[in-house]
């Protein structure tokens, strides 16, 4: 089974996708995508998730303090609880990136 990598677009490349189809100069969509970040992060600091309609939702959780090992030394080594964001796909992106 033959496979093609094929390159993945880099942020500039979006920028410029955007603007082109948008009619938006490129300088209007980097900082759209600027403003849609912050409010992403905002919005999860403050309720504990954000719903990027179409695509999924950003997700605060918690992860409990565990043991691990030091994969140098292999001693056993205490990991503090953290914050963390996952990311939850959407079933709509789920099933138009699923089908074939």
């Amino acid at each position: 089974m033959a496979t093609t990598a094929t390159k993945r677009m880099t942020q500039t490349d979006i920028i410029n996708h955007l603007a082109d189809k948008s009619g938006m100069k490129k300088a209007d969509a980097k900082e759209f995508f600027s403003t849609l970040a912050a409010l992403a992060t905002s919005e999860v600091k403050k309720n504990g998730e954000f719903t990027l309609p179409g695509f999924g939702k950003l997700v605060k959780t918690t992860r409990k303090a565990r043991e691990g090992r030091n994969p140098a030394t292999g001693d056993t080594i205490n990991i503090p609880a953290k914050t963390t964001v996952k990311f939850r796909l959407g079933k709509a992106m789920k099933d138009a990136v699923g089908e074939k």
